[in-house]
């Protein structure tokens, strides 16, 4: 029966098996269905200690290519699990619940506080804080929102930064602040698709850094800056902004949400919205062509980072970070220890000359099946 159901069908003492990831609960199965669920409850615990085995060793691929593998999260209580699955990092923080979660504004020292405990957490490795990314669906106390017929691609992230620079700037000065006891800071900014856009941006960080500079306040004058590529204008062009900044992370979300003018959340479309679109897989290949031809790193940190099935056409398109929730980690770094970066390249390149997402994905499917041990493609299969 349906999970809806189950509530009145059942009675004190029934044996019942619940099946989360159908939706579905058994009452009072036959002894068949209940073998049938022990084999694969057996089997569950099984992939649990292979994925386990994957949390203390390195990112890095079959011929020791290394890669860098982090954690996104949006809260501090989440460093606990950033320890937990041994990330090499945060690759993304997202700021913004700082000031969804509550009734006012965060103050300048509230952040910094936060800043500086997420870097301390992760000290030696590095935390990449972004920028506010709220407006789209996310409001905040405070600010004046306007009603929008499509917010996605209306008055969001970046845009209010640069309409309301002070609040864009108390941002930017504590995460400075906070950059100067550990130095293992990054700052990222969300949602930029022009270059006068970045440019703006940059003057706003580099007036943060002078303001605390006239007020005595330290902080990491080595500090890294970079771009969320999110929209197609900026990794077409993703060489002259490669120019601009220290890095590039993808967020593959709007990037495919944008390219294929699919709205995700829209269950009309949904089925549009097909990150291994050819189309999208060039976009990215461009925007790494982009980055290392002026000697800058570039990481994806959108859904496709920790996407088993994407692996190796991310490893292949030449990414070198890959930034997920911390615990898809580990099945992560079991596909990436179990290919080499010269398959990877090769079925990468087969791919973004395919003509569409139903095509690129029977190729990865033949392609891991003959590459990974067969426990490891199990694991995909029954986890990705």
């Amino acid at each position: 029966m349906s999970v809806q159901d189950a509530v009145s069908e059942v009675n004190t003492g029934d044996i019942l098996i619940l099946d989360g990831k159908h939706g579905m609960v058994y009452v009072n199965p036959p002894d068949e269905v209940i073998e049938r669920f022990r084999k694969i409850q057996q089997e569950t615990e099984l992939h649990e200690e292979i994925l386990l085995s994957y949390i203390p060793l390195p990112a890095q691929m079959k011929d020791g290519q290394q890669i860098t593998a982090s954690a996104n999260i949006e809260i501090p209580e989440e460093i606990d699990l950033v320890k937990k699955f041994n990330a090499e990092g945060v690759g993304l923080f997202r700021t913004e619940v700082l000031y969804i979660s509550r009734s006012s504004l965060p103050t300048e020292e509230e952040q910094r506080e936060i800043y500086s405990f997420v870097a301390r957490e992760v000290y030696p490795n590095s935390v990449i804080i972004r920028s506010f990314d709220f407006g789209g669906d996310k409001v905040v106390p405070g600010i004046s929102f306007p009603l929008e017929a499509n917010p996605f691609l209306g008055w969001r992230a970046i845009r209010i930064g640069l309409d309301v620079p002070t609040l864009f700037l108390t941002q930017m000065r504590a995460i400075l602040a906070a950059s100067h006891s550990t130095r293992n800071i990054k700052v990222m900014v969300p949602m930029i698709s022009d270059i006068d856009e970045l440019k703006r941006a940059k003057e706003l960080f580099e007036e943060a850094k002078q303001e605390l500079t006239d007020e005595g306040v330290p902080y990491d004058e080595g500090i890294q800056f970079g771009i969320m590529v999110e929209v197609p204008s900026v990794a077409i062009r993703a060489r002259d902004f490669a120019e601009e900044v220290d890095f590039f992370s993808i967020g593959t979300n709007d990037l495919t949400q944008y390219t294929l003018a699919v709205d995700r959340g829209n269950g009309k479309v949904s089925r549009l919205y097909q990150p291994f679109h050819p189309a999208v897989l060039r976009l990215i290949q461009e925007t790494v062509s982009g980055a290392h031809r002026n000697k800058i790193w570039v990481g994806v940190c959108g859904e496709t980072a920790g996407d088993p099935w994407a692996t190796p056409l991310l490893l292949g398109l030449g990414v070198d970070e890959l930034s997920m929730p911390p615990r898809k980690l580990p099945l992560i770094k079991a596909v990436m220890r179990s290919l080499s970066f010269r398959d990877c390249s090769i079925i990468a390149e087969q791919a973004v000359g395919l003509k569409t997402a139903a095509e690129v994905m029977t190729h990865l499917r033949e392609f891991l099946q003959k590459h990974l041990p067969r426990e490891i493609f199990s694991l995909i299969v029954n986890n990705g």
